[in-house]
């Protein structure tokens, strides 16, 4: 008789086995699952998230938040009878590495759906591979804009575009920092260049005078050439568009220049990760997110304590993608009542789920609304909320 299979590691993760007591129970509620509560084949979901590299901290944050929900899921008696269970590959934010993560996924481990790929490059790169095997495909972080319109019918996205941050707190950005002219700096892939962009035309177009634009590759660690050039630039204000350790790195020699200019930009500025290895560096950085563990929400409320007790930390906005990309995507196989691909699609176009940042659905062509965004401001190590907007169904 065949058993499934459970990946340990997800069913437990490290931070909830920590004590001989908290494996004990641990091991037991997985065999309590696998030979009890759950009978039936394991229905298996791929995430994608580069775990090693420059990102690997945000990817593992993508994959906590993930295996959180999996495990809530779970507890509530699993999709359709049966448990959900996460096969986790290293993406590496490398589209080739992605490309081969994806297949080994479809081909060997014969998930039902694919979660990821974190760097928008890396996502673009998966999107025919989802298409060639009709399999549904739903990022939580890829941001550049033009994925959703490739006219991909399996592609979804449960996140902002660049274009959606920039419009959205560019006005608040000039009046809150009073700006004229800034500088920018942004990782050189489609992501950085894409937040780059979009914030350089938003900010123009409200009057804000453009001095420099620069890039850097991932896993930078000398900044101080491009530091010391913006230090005779006139800039008052630095737009950078970076995640955990390219942007902590650069804020701190930021700050040990002595540079007397308002940071702000789009990564991982409001995350527990960068705010820890930036120290007082983090201090006085505006960020737009689409989360912040600060948000007012009865939902937020109850996830901030869930992933705290498992973590020991409180999530940040790759943490929240990975658990809503999870909900939203195990909410739809329920909805469609089979694993069916096809149905499974139908289901999520009917996405109408409620997360701790607000309330997502989709348009037509998979772009996700209706859920909230936040400028937010880091003060005492935590980002405090500046400004909050929803965002609306693009026309």
């Amino acid at each position: 008789m065949h058993k499934p299979s459970f990946d340990f590691s997800v069913a437990c993760p490290a931070a909830l086995r920590r004590s001989a007591q908290a494996v004990f129970l641990c091991v037991a509620a997985v065999g309590l699952t696998a030979h009890g509560a759950f009978a039936a084949e394991p229905i298996r979901i791929g995430l994608i998230q580069p775990l090693t590299g420059s990102v690997a901290y945000n990817g593992q944050a993508d994959v906590d938040g993930a295996k959180l929900a999996v495990a809530a899921i779970n507890k509530a008696g699993g999709v359709l009878g049966r448990p959900v269970e996460l096969r986790i590959e290293d993406g590496q934010c490398n589209p080739a590495n992605t490309v081969n993560a994806a297949e080994k996924l479809v081909q060997k481990d014969k998930v039902v759906s694919l979660i990821g790929a974190f760097c928008s490059s890396a996502t673009a790169a998966i999107m025919p591979v989802a298409q060639k095997y009709r399999i549904p495909l739903l990022t939580g972080v890829s941001s550049e804009a033009d994925l959703t319109e490739k006219g991909n019918p399996w592609f979804f996205r449960a996140a902002e575009t660049d274009q959606l941050l920039a419009r959205t707190f560019a006005p608040a950005l000039i009046k809150t920092l009073q700006l004229k002219r800034v500088a920018y700096i942004g990782v050189n892939d489609d992501w950085g260049r894409g937040g780059v962009q979009e914030f350089q035309q938003a900010l123009q177009a409200g009057g804000v005078q453009t001095v420099s634009t620069d890039y850097f590759d991932h896993g930078a660690t000398d900044f101080y050439t491009l530091l010391t050039k913006l230090r005779a630039s006139g800039a008052d204000g630095l737009f950078v568009a970076a995640e955990t350790q390219d942007g902590s790195i650069l804020v701190k020699q930021i700050k040990e220049l002595g540079l007397n200019m308002k940071v702000f930009g789009v990564g991982s500025w409001a995350t527990s990760d960068f705010i820890g290895l930036a120290g007082p560096a983090a201090e006085g950085v505006y960020a737009a997110v689409p989360y912040v563990s600060t948000l007012a929400t009865p939902q937020n409320t109850a996830f901030v304590a869930s992933y705290t007790a498992a973590y020991k930390a409180p999530p940040g906005k790759y943490s929240a993608a990975g658990y809503n990309a999870v909900q939203i995507m195990a909410q739809a196989i329920a909805r469609a009542g089979s694993t069916d691909a096809d149905k499974v699609r139908a289901a999520l176009a009917q996405t109408d789920y409620t997360a701790p940042n607000g309330h997502y659905r989709f348009t037509p062509k998979g772009q996700a609304y209706g859920f909230s965004l936040a400028l937010v401001k880091i003060q005492n190590k935590t980002p405090n909320v500046v400004a909050l907007a929803t965002v609306s169904a693009p026309h």
